[in-house]
């Protein structure tokens, strides 16, 4: 059968998150049909799998501007633009109601297998350009499909991929066979189950972003609890303690942000967490009673921990994408345009310059990667960013290039931004005065007890911005 012309094609969207609904939106908004594929049973997966996090943004900092547009007509009503969304609040007040309003647009329970060019694998250069996209599917009951596309959007984020505990990007030795002590979610000590899973435990939380920063922060609400008593938390760091640390405190413009990095100085200052710095996990060993114990490169051992929480970051699945000529980073895995923009070496959320289809292109004309996903291991990524990718994207897609090329996005300053890169670099002084990475990891104890704001949650990152 003959796949038909590509102006007669839909633009498949792979995931149903924040920013891919926004780009169905931007699309719709333009009169091109979008074809939205979620592997989940519902819309909005990721974000409802931390629906217990409260998102440092404001609402009004988290809606698409095209995707109001499209609810308007429905009866939608904006929540209070100055108020603070959990995960599970922008899922069902604002996610759900977009992916109603598009419709039979939105296929659930649809996995996304492959994506290649129509009779043409990856080393073929014959006619290439002129090929619809094909991407395989399987459905939630095992059958497979084929749908053809003029575009390719993956806004299918990182949350499915969270990195490992180990300090070499690969599994530490024995952290898979640890498996049933050790999670790479924020936990819901809401939860009845969850919070006797850490109630009166030793856990350790291995990380030092805003996932991190929650966690550190909801265990010592625990351990102040009635039903929390004993409980302690060991933080680990692959680097130092600085002024940077704990994000921009009062002066981030995003306060809910910076009250988060205070509440977790706090926990620090208070007494609940020990900050155990220069550490790199490279194993996870059981003692007698079996208890994990973390081993650093050079053999070094931690207490027995109960529980250990791995918070270390997302990095994006690129394998149903092996097909398609893409262009990236060899460090972000982001594309080669992005990359130097964004680097956590030299960035924070509020230094990213605005970007759009340019900067998101590939080899491979008319497939993008977006949203978390377009910024690969880097941590710096916010929802508006998002919405201005998939605007700019769905405007070089309708060949508007003018509009396309015309992006701007003011971004908050300062903030939890940080990566791997330049958390592990080693810094001028610790917040106590010492050197930076002491020659053995050691527990360290800050100096002022910080004030602490009332928002002491955060969505994890790359939960959080769809």
């Amino acid at each position: 059968m003959n796949a038909p012309t590509t102006t007669e094609l839909p633009v498949v969207v792979i995931g149903a998150g924040p920013t891919g609904l926004a780009a169905a939106a931007h699309l719709v908004e333009r009169g091109i049909e979008p074809q939205v594929l979620e592997a989940g049973p519902a819309a909005a997966r990721a974000v409802r799998e931390w629906s217990h996090v409260r998102l440092f943004s404001p609402w009004s900092e988290v809606v698409d501007p095209a995707a109001e547009k499209l609810l308007a007509p429905t009866g939608w009503t904006r929540p209070d633009p100055a108020a603070y969304p959990s995960g599970g609040d922008w899922a069902e007040l604002y996610l759900q109601p977009l992916a109603d309003a598009l419709g039979d647009r939105v296929r659930l329970g649809v996995t996304v297998t492959g994506v290649s060019r129509t009779g043409r694998d990856r080393i073929v250069d014959a006619d290439r350009e002129q090929q619809p996209f094909v991407v395989h599917v399987t459905h939630a009951g095992g059958r497979e499909e084929r749908i053809f596309a003029r575009a390719v959007i993956d806004a299918s984020g990182t949350w499915t991929t969270p990195s490992p505990a180990g300090a070499s990007g690969l599994p530490a030795l024995g952290e898979r066979a640890a498996v049933d002590r050790i999670t790479y979610r924020v936990p819901d000590l809401k939860d009845p189950a969850v919070r006797t899973r850490y109630a009166g435990k030793r856990t350790a939380v291995i990380g030092s972003g805003a996932s991190a920063f929650t966690a550190l922060a909801l265990l010592a609400d625990l351990a102040k609890s009635d039903d929390g008593a004993g409980t302690k938390v060991v933080w680990v760091l692959r680097r130092g303690i600085s002024g940077s640390t704990f994000g921009g405190g009062t002066a981030d413009q995003l306060p809910a942000r910076g009250a988060l990095g205070l509440a977790a100085k706090a926990a620090v200052d208070d007494g609940y967490a020990d900050a155990v710095t220069g550490f790199r996990t490279e194993a996870f060993e059981r003692d007698g009673d079996g208890r994990l114990v973390l081993l650093n490169e050079g053999g070094r051992e931690l207490e027995p921990v109960d529980e250990v929480i791995v918070l270390t970051g997302f990095r994006p699945d690129l394998s149903f994408l092996s097909e398609v000529r893409l262009g990236l980073d060899e460090r972000l895995q982001a594309p080669v345009e992005l990359a130097p923009l964004i680097d956590p070496n030299q960035h924070s959320c509020g230094t990213v310059p605005p970007h759009g289809h340019r900067e998101l292109s590939h080899p491979e004309q008319g497939v993008y990667l977006v949203g978390m996903k377009s910024y690969g291991r880097a941590p710096t990524f916010l929802a508006m960013t998002g919405y201005e990718q998939v605007r700019s994207v769905a405007a070089a897609i309708a060949g508007d290039l003018e509009s396309a090329d015309r992006v701007g996005l003011a971004l908050p300053e300062t903030g939890v931004c940080g990566g791997a890169g330049l958390f592990d670099a080693p810094d001028a002084a610790q917040a106590d005065g010492g050197g930076c990475c002491a020659p053995a990891p050691q527990p360290v104890r800050l100096g002022t007890p910080a004030a602490v704001g009332d928002a002491a949650e955060e969505a994890p990152a790359g939960g959080c911005c769809g």
